[in-house]
């Protein structure tokens, strides 16, 4: 005998088929990622959402029954796999709450039936299974597993050691780094955690420097400002060099290199900074009145540029040096071979002693096996002349290259910022690998000694003084992007001069700068082996017992999305991928990169308090993926080069390699957030203080959703007598102030663009006041929004 169940109304067609479509993809999805290892529960899952679509295409009870009993099931998994941990708990849930409330609303729910049944025992389950969603999803809220809750005592945050101060003004910031100790500290103390919410904005100078065409898609504005006197000083991504009014933001003068741009391409197009050199502050000039006129170019600056030249300017004018070089300009390119125009890249500032103009620069990432070496010169700071070359295939010749020679080709590169100890007589680089970055077979004797190492050179010769590696063998582009830090370690037995080494992996190495010794105890551990033919693997790597990498491996319950269906999605890419953990070789099966390319630490470093005795910075978690692929079996229409995700060239090698963020199908990172961290570490004790999760999804989420996530960031930190810290760089764009004693977030100020730069600070000789300058001009491979925007902030209360 058969029942009339009467016409089927078309919402519950609909909603039959909705259940049908999710449950193919579930179960086809699911079965693949069983087959490779992972989960069983999304199989399992998705034939039942076709049970329950073929339930409720007959309009059967059990549909609703079924569909209970699942997201009571989905639940208790989620709680076995990642307990109340919210990020992770919401895309498990998110879908499978929002069908269960369809099917629980009388609407539907009463239709599914012969009979018009809603008040009954699998709504009741149902209803059951939604609010206990509810109340999971709500306790996760309160729920934090990711932070370190913890502050510094107000003993230590009035200053252990005020002379760490001396010789330091509040009202100028003379390098990159706030001076040659890359400290990223003003002793400027005006702001503090009780004021810091009064700042408003001052001013804004729109530089006009804006992509172009021809440009490449890593463009970038990451100029820190300097400041001298009343004026701030900037360059732009094509390395125009402009002076503006410290108080006011209008431009005074403007130089325009007119940069050569037919290179066939560059990988980045930057400038994040200039250098400044004052002879009045040495000699007789130093003692001389204050009222004595200065003479042209006695104070100037040092404008790298991206086509590969170095030019000094005068600091009133802004007009070219004609007593240095060749009318004002040296260049960079002499000595380095063919090639070297958009290849060779001297993105950063250099750094100037008392003598000496000494600089690096980058070479194009997987461009080629034959390309242009990262040698690194001194120039005298007066006329131009080479005084040294470091050249790390030759580094023993440091005595400037004659005419028409060159240096040893394809050598590690120093493209960040260097810093220097003139009273040790020391400049201490950093440098990164030899390219291309994951095939080293080309690599001699010399490049592996001086890959990922930091090199201290003594200022007078360019002889190593002493030399510390921080990678073997690199395979995975962790070369050394962060500036040093200089600063002298409280310890037991006195003062340490000590050097800071932030890496891409996350260690902090701590060495004594007099000789490289480490202070916190570095040890080796055993790393994977294999990878491609020809090539091989350290057997082991050094890491620092301060550290910021990842203290567990990922795992596929760590794999993220928006939904169900992407997370699985990404769990079944981490299955197909190669993943031994930390330092995973590259393969052609595609490795698993964690901590990815961007690092840990990149060129933003750390900054550091000298009198507080405190460390902060701001740590990433990203993950790429690196797939080696034989050239022979590459599509020749496949493009390559420009960029530094993508198909690499590796011209010259016989293997290339494909780059590329771990993502999932919608474009999110298929790793758990949070992406990005803000931390401080007591350099008296060496332990991490606090830590939390920074940035929101405001400007990358649909509809601008504020979620806190914690996003990754490309920006700066600098730290303040006043106790007050400052930080851009996330995916959001915003400038944001911290209490360095807690970490708590205190005030953030909007920017029109990504603020991918590090801020800086000083006093204002004329009115007095704490200004707070960022640069919001965005970054072209991070994805923000690029901008022209200079902007200061300074205290309400000065500001009328």
């Amino acid at each position: 005998m058969s029942i009339d169940y009467g016409p089927r109304p078309l919402r519950i067609t609909l909603t039959a088929l909705v259940v049908l479509v999710l449950g193919v993809l579930m179960a086809a999805g699911g079965a693949y990622l069983a087959v490779l290892g992972g989960s069983w529960y999304y199989l399992i899952a998705g034939v039942g959402l076709l049970v329950v679509a073929g339930l409720l295409f007959a309009r059967r009870r059990a549909a609703i029954w079924l569909y209970a009993v699942l997201l009571l099931a989905t639940l208790a998994w989620t709680l076995y796999e990642v307990s109340f941990d919210w990020w992770q708990l919401a895309p498990r849930i998110d879908l499978w709450c929002i069908l269960g409330l369809w099917l629980i609303i009388p609407f539907v729910n009463r239709y599914v039936s012969d009979r018009l049944v809603w008040r009954d025992g699998a709504s009741g389950l149902l209803g059951v299974g939604l609010l206990a969603g509810a109340l999971m999803a709500g306790y996760s809220l309160t729920q934090d597993y990711h932070s370190l809750t913890g502050e510094f005592s107000d003993a230590q945050m009035q200053g252990l050691n005020p002379d760490g101060q001396a010789g330091r003004s509040a009202s100028e910031w003379t390098a990159y780094g706030g001076s040659n100790r890359g400290d990223r500290y003003s002793p400027a103390n005006l702001i503090t955690p009780d004021n810091v919410g009064k700042l408003v904005k001052a001013w804004e100078f729109n530089t006009g420097d804006l992509p172009g065409e021809g440009d490449p898609g890593e463009i970038t504005n990451q100029v820190t400002p300097l400041k001298v006197g009343d004026n701030l000083f900037i360059c732009t991504p094509h390395s125009i060099a402009i002076a503006l009014d410290a108080d006011t933001g209008e431009e005074r003068w403007r130089f325009d290199p007119s940069i050569n741009r037919d290179a066939e391409y560059y990988q980045h197009m930057t400038c994040r900074g200039l250098a400044f050199h004052d002879a009045t502050a040495y000699g007789p000039a130093a003692t001389a009145p204050a009222d004595q006129p200065v003479a042209r170019c006695e104070r100037r600056l040092f404008l790298p540029t991206n086509d590969g030249t170095l030019i000094a300017l005068d600091v009133e004018d802004g007009k070219p040096c004609e007593d240095f070089g060749d009318a004002g300009e040296v260049d960079l390119k002499a000595g380095l071979g063919e090639g070297a125009l958009g290849v060779y890249l001297p993105t950063s500032p250099p750094v100037v002693t008392q003598k000496l103009v000494i600089v690096g620069g980058s070479i194009t990432d997987n461009g080629a096996v034959d390309s242009p070496g990262g040698v690194i010169r001194a120039y005298d700071v007066r006329n131009g002349q080479l005084v040294w070359n470091f050249d790390p295939g030759n580094p023993d010749a440091t005595d400037p290259l004659a005419p028409g020679e060159t240096y040893v080709r394809s050598t590690p590169n120093s493209w960040t910022i260097a810093s220097a100890d003139e009273s040790l007589g020391l400049v201490f680089i950093p440098t990164g690998n030899q390219t291309p970055d994951q095939w080293a077979v080309p690599r001699t004797p010399e490049s592996e000694r001086f890959t990922d190492t930091l090199v201290a050179l003594e200022l007078a010769t360019g002889k190593v003084r002493w030399e510390f590696q921080t990678v073997h063998h690199d395979l995975w582009d962790r070369d050394l992007p962060s500036q040093p830090t200089l600063v002298d370690i409280d310890g037991p037995e006195g003062k340490v001069p000590a050097i800071i080494q932030p890496t891409k992996r996350g260690d902090l190495y701590v060495l004594d700068r007099r000789t490289g010794k480490p202070i916190v105890p570095v040890e080796e551990f055993p790393v994977p082996q294999g990878t491609v033919e020809g090539d091989y693997a350290a057997p082991t790597q050094p890491a620092s017992a301060l550290t910021y990498a990842p203290q567990e491996p990922l795992y596929e319950k760590d794999m993220w999305g928006g939904t169900p269906l992407d997370q699985m999605m990404c769990r079944i890419q981490f299955r197909k991928l190669r993943y031994d953990g930390d330092f995973t070789p590259p393969s052609e099966q595609g490795s698993l990169i964690y901590p990815g390319n961007v690092g840990t630490f990149n060129w933003p470093s750390v900054a550091v308090d000298p009198s507080r005795q405190l460390l902060f910075g701001a740590p990433n978690y990203l993950a790429f993926v690196s797939t080696m692929v034989n050239r022979n079996d590459v599509d020749p229409d496949e493009r390559t080069g420009g960029g530094e995700t993508g198909l690499q060239p590796n011209l010259g090698a016989p293997w290339m390699v494909r780059l590329e963020p771990f993502m999932s199908v919608l474009g999110l990172p298929c790793q758990t957030p949070p992406w990005g961290y803000v931390t401080a570490v007591d350099l008296r004790t060496m332990k991490k203080v606090w830590m939390h999760k920074n940035g929101t999804s405001r400007d990358s989420a649909p509809l601008g959703i504020p979620f806190p996530v914690g996003t990754p960031a490309l920006g700066g930190p600098i730290v303040t007598a006043g106790g007050v810290g400052f930080m851009s760089g996330t995916l959001d764009y915003y400038l944001r102030a911290y209490d360095l004693q807690t970490g708590k977030e205190l005030w953030k100020g909007r920017l029109p663009a990504g603020g991918q730069a590090t801020p800086m600070t000083y006093v204002s000789e004329k009115t007095g006041k704490q200004y707070v300058v960022q640069m919001a001009g965005g970054h072209g491979s991070f994805g923000t929004k690029i901008g022209d925007s200079v902007m200061a902030w300074t205290l309400e209360d000065d500001a009328k």
